[in-house]
């Protein structure tokens, strides 16, 4: 009994050294509470901080919660725990109790049901007491977290209800602002009319006093006939046959003189179509301008360092340098790339200037030749920018054409032009100038006429030009019908290739003279890398038909500075040089914008682009000064 009570004692102090140790683990997590309770108060002041910054607050709110959430996890794993670590604890205490029992069963079952009666209601006890400290203490912890999350959504809550006002008043300030730039937009279309009347009075005024001095005129020169026809009826028969013979022989020498200047004017003209193709021809029937976007002062990205040597001769050159790179010896180094042009336009040159330089292939296209007009570049360069803005490329060239075309009317010249907009997309052909609906239903075939050189679409959309205006209304229709999306390189980026095909067919009622020329003024879409702008999916397919296009319109024009005559050129591999075909090859004239970019972040694109291009003027710069046959 004695070593029986002994054993019994022992098991006693260890249970008592097992509540110490729960006790300590339950000190250990009133730590933890004081260390959430600091979470806490941490917590609450970044909310403080976050109200000012509506997007940071969301993301550390999320965090917050995900935090408080391991927390809550981590309670309920450590509650577990010691649930599990009492019952095995209470497991272990009855097996040894039963071993006891079954010991002591040999001696006397009075002491033993004694031993038995006080051990179950000191182990009872013990229990309760373990088990009342486990309810409380996972009362109190998840009060804290109920209390908590609720204090979290009334904190979200009233975030929500401050961006809600926040972006009401918004609303209500571009309202505003919308209202406002309405009411400009009217008083400016209002003072456009009251101008636009002014110069009309003015150009009505201007006619009537033309007239009016023909007519006086007129009268001055019907007076001096009446004077001289008197002075011939007072003279004598003789001399009034004699003055008569004089006067009517002045006459038919001032209307021969008169039909020999106009004839002399006409075969000027001839001759000037003739020099101005050699002198085009000389230049080069394939130019390569390049021209740098300004840096966007908003852009938080430092730009690249573009250079230009020759920038106050003849602006022919452009070096590109690369960030510093050290080496593993400490040496900092530089990549510097130049690159030679045909003319090199610096990021504060307009559009005015640009197109002084391209006027002179507009002129070629009024005299009856193909001519291709290109924007090459990488996404968010500035294409579109050159091409189709209010004074772009393709408004001012109409412009040109039109006075240029009035101006020839005096020599017997008269010009049908016709225009149309298409776009290459995925190797489709899809009309700009059609309805919407019909984009993706319409089947555009592109014919080839191999004896005029020429080329038609089959069922697109064709506009008569009655004047420069018109211009304006296609570009618009063409916008909204055009492919664009968002891409990593650049939110509004264009997806397909446009075409703004003009034709323009002259006839000389005099001479009998025809010319048929063509005008294309392209407007490529963005080459990109896939490692820069992430597409994926219709992305993807599209950045893979835009780059192939391009590598084949590369293909032709390196073979056309190659090939020999009779040559295979690869014109079918791609629907942009096949839709070009005769606008690229034979005496036609190509000039090539290439586009760049002075961020930081393009700059291997930059790179990629001007290699290319590179590649474009090197190979025709030795044929550029060969004479080829000329039309009449």
């Amino acid at each position: 009994m004695e070593r029986d009570f002994n054993n019994f004692k022992k098991t006693m102090e260890g249970t008592v050294t097992e509540r110490n140790s729960l006790q300590e683990t339950v000190d250990l997590l009133k730590s933890r509470l004081n260390e959430l309770e600091g979470i806490r108060t941490q917590i609450t002041a970044m909310n403080t901080k976050l109200q000012t910054e509506l997007e940071d607050a969301r993301v550390k709110l999320s965090t917050s919660n995900m935090a408080l959430e391991d927390t809550r996890r981590s309670h309920t794993f450590e509650v577990d725990d010691l649930r599990r670590k009492h019952r095995n604890d209470m497991e272990d205490l009855r097996d040894q109790h039963r071993k006891e029992l079954d010991r002591s069963r040999k001696n006397t079952d009075e002491e033993t049901d004694k031993l038995r009666k006080e051990f179950e209601a000191e182990l009872d006890k013990l229990i309760r007491v373990h088990r009342d400290e486990l309810t409380e203490l996972e009362r109190r912890l998840k009060a804290e977290i109920e209390d908590e999350r609720s204090r979290r959504i009334r904190e979200v809550q009233e975030m929500q209800t401050q961006c809600a006002l926040k972006f009401q008043n918004v609303g209500l300030d571009l309202d505003v602002k919308e209202r406002e730039a309405q009411n400009v937009r009217g008083q400016l279309a209002q003072l456009t009319s009251e101008l636009e009347r002014e110069k009309s009075l003015k150009t009505n005024l201007q006619d009537r006093l033309t007239e009016a001095s023909a007519h006086n005129l007129t009268l001055e020169t019907s007076n001096r006939a009446m004077k001289a026809k008197i002075d011939f009826l007072e003279s004598d028969n003789q001399a009034q046959s004699q003055a008569f013979a004089d006067l009517h022989r002045q006459m038919q020498e001032a209307i021969d003189a008169a039909a020999l200047a106009n004839e002399k004017l006409r075969a000027e003209e001839t001759l000037r179509r003739k020099l101005h193709n050699q002198v085009q021809e000389l230049k080069g029937n394939i130019r390569v301008f390049c021209r740098v976007r300004p840096a966007l002062a908003s852009s938080d990205t430092e730009p690249a360092k573009i250079e230009f040597p020759d920038a106050n001769t003849d602006s022919k050159e452009v070096v590109v340098r690369g960030p510093e790179q050290r080496s593993a010896l400490g040496n900092v180094t530089t990549s510097i790339s130049p690159f030679s042009f045909d003319r090199v336009f610096g990021p504060q040159s307009q559009n005015a200037e640009i197109f002084e330089e391209i006027s002179q292939l507009v002129q070629s296209a009024l005299d009856g030749y193909n001519v291709c007009i290109f924007c090459y570049g990488q996404t968010g360069s500035g294409k579109t920018y050159t091409m189709s803005t209010a004074d772009g490329m393709i408004p001012r060239a109409v412009q040109q054409i039109y006075a240029e075309a009035t101006r020839l009317e005096e020599k017997g010249w008269k010009y049908k032009m016709e225009g149309s907009f298409v776009e290459v997309y995925n190797e489709n052909l899809n009309d700009l100038l059609g309805k919407s609906e019909d984009l993706d239903k319409k089947k555009l075939e592109i014919r080839h006429d191999t004896a005029k050189k020429q080329t038609t679409i089959t069922d697109v959309t064709t506009v008569l030009l009655d004047g420069p205006e018109r211009v304006e209304e296609m570009l618009k229709r063409s916008t909204k019908n055009r492919s664009v999306a968002a891409t990593k390189a650049n939110e509004r980026s264009s997806r397909s290739h446009s075409v703004f095909i003009l034709k323009l067919l002259g006839e000389n009622s005099i001479t009998g003279e025809r010319s048929e020329g063509t005008l294309n003024l392209v407007d490529l879409a963005g080459s990109e890398r896939l490692t820069h702008s992430q597409a994926t999916g219709e992305r993807l397919k599209e950045t893979q038909n835009i780059n192939k296009s391009l590598t084949c319109l590369g293909d032709v024009i390196n073979a056309l500075g190659n090939a020999k005559e009779g040559s295979h050129i690869p014109y079918r591999n791609s629907k942009l040089t096949y839709l070009l075909q005769y606008s690229l090859g034979g005496n036609s004239k190509t000039l090539m914008f290439v586009m760049i970019s002075p961020l930081q972040a393009h700059l291997n694109e930059t790179i990629t682009s001007l290699k290319f291009a590179t590649k474009v003027h090197n190979t025709h710069i030795g044929t550029a000064k060969k004479q080829t046959k000329t039309k009449d």
